[in-house]
């Protein structure tokens, strides 16, 4: 990173009116991030100025794609800190592996940038922290990927239930049951053309190139992901914790394996984390779980949330339906259906300057990673812990506590000082 960008030296153009264009760039194109494109592409009064990928076949195939829409043609960049010299970009949005969320958001504020980061905002507790002390210092709007915030028909659920519909809601249960095929074993081999692999590796430690420690499968590897836990389970996560009205636990404990296959997967296809809370003197349980082979589904969904009270429950069946069963017959009752762009929440707000605005602050994202990580780390460990909401350590655990950070790859390092 430039000493320039790093001192915060780099201001974004201020919006002069609510109709001035914002102009954005998208970082990391691959996967999630093709969808950013097409979203900061269509918004009204937004300008697609510039995109970044460290893979200039990704590049090529998303300036072949926009072409083909009519879309004008972006500045193309393959590395980030290029891309934020540029000052008349307004915001940027990150879609890149998870051990760079962090470190670009904080650059991107650092430059005077409002922040669209996808979930996970971390790669692991540290990170939570500092990516709110820099949204805090920076003044910037910084929206967390939870695009389930965002609908309208989820939001009407739980206000529901928090007006009594359910009665006491005691527990929610979070369910990612995605059907997963093994991802084999790759051998080291050399880095594709037109790579920069020491960039995509960035904080990381540097490894041996091989196909399944890039494009997708970076996520079953500690080093870049967080399992299935931190890539779809992260949503069930915040649903849960913004359901049950909870922070953090107390008590957190997991269990799982890698089962079936024999491949270069580190972290598990079968994982069950329990959460322990305590609102006001009542404890409150929340229980996440992964399962990557055939199974049923719970509630009517795979890849959702149950809430369970004493009157009923209620299942949230992926980003924008969910419907109540009441009594002990499992009655039907209200249902709720539809959804709404998180990208124009997001820019709501850069508009407005308004942080209230924001469906999906990046202080409510930060807490929902920090429950993944409490339970990933819980699994690694393979013990209960518990965690103390004043110290935001686990009492009495040297070792978990130290896997709450990582010895981070120069330059590639995630300030302790923002």
């Amino acid at each position: 990173m430039s000493s320039a960008v790093a001192a915060g030296a780099l201001k974004a153009s201020q919006l002069k009116s609510p109709n001035d264009t914002i102009r954005a760039a998208c970082v990391g194109i691959r996967g999630q991030g093709a969808g950013h494109i097409r979203n900061f592409s269509s918004q009204p009064n937004t300008e697609l100025a510039a995109i970044c990928d460290v893979d200039e076949s990704i590049l090529a195939a998303r300036l072949k794609d926009l072409e083909s829409r009519n879309v004008k043609k972006p500045a193309t960049y393959t590395d980030i800190r290029k891309l934020l010299e540029d000052k008349t970009i307004d915001v940027i949005s990150i879609a890149t592996p998870n051990h760079w969320h962090t470190l670009i958001s904080i650059w991107a504020m650092q430059a005077g940038k409002d922040v669209y980061v996808e979930k996970p905002c971390s790669h692991n507790i540290f990170e939570s922290r500092q990516i709110v002390a820099a949204a805090r210092k920076y003044n910037r709007m910084v929206q967390h990927g939870s695009q389930t915030r965002s609908s309208p028909s989820i939001q009407q659920a739980f206000q529901a239930m928090k007006d009594g519909l359910l009665g006491e809601v005691y527990l929610s249960r979070g369910l990612c049951y995605k059907t997963r095929n093994t991802i084999g074993k790759t051998p080291v081999e050399p880095v594709p053309a037109g790579v920069d692999y020491d960039l995509w590796t960035g904080p990381a430690p540097k490894r041996d190139f091989s196909k399944n420690r890039f494009h997708y499968n970076w996520h079953w590897f500690w080093d870049t992901g967080n399992g299935d836990f931190g890539n779809q389970g992260i949503h069930e996560v915040d649903i849960s914790r913004w359901g049950l009205g909870v922070t953090y636990p107390t008590k957190i404990s997991a269990s799982g394996g890698k089962v079936v296959v024999d491949d270069d997967q580190e972290t598990p296809n079968v994982l069950m984390v329990n959460y322990e809370f305590n609102v006001n003197g009542k404890k409150k349980l929340m229980v996440f779980e992964v399962r990557h082979w055939y199974t049923n589904s719970e509630a009517n969904t795979k890849v959702g949330n149950v809430f369970y009270g004493e009157k009923g429950y209620m299942g949230v069946d992926g980003y924008t339906n969910a419907y109540t069963f009441m009594g002990q017959k499992g009655e039907p009752g209200p249902q709720w259906k539809g959804g709404a762009s998180h990208f124009a929440n997001f820019l709501q707000a850069v508009r407005s300057r308004k942080a209230s605005e924001l469906n999906a602050p990046i202080e409510e994202g930060a807490i929902s990673c920090t429950l993944m990580h409490l339970g990933n780390i819980a699994y690694r460990l393979g013990r209960v812990l518990t965690f103390d909401e004043k110290t935001m350590t686990v009492v009495g655990d040297k070792e978990a506590n130290a896997m709450f950070t990582r010895s981070y790859r120069k330059p590639f390092v995630v300030p302790e000082k923002v």
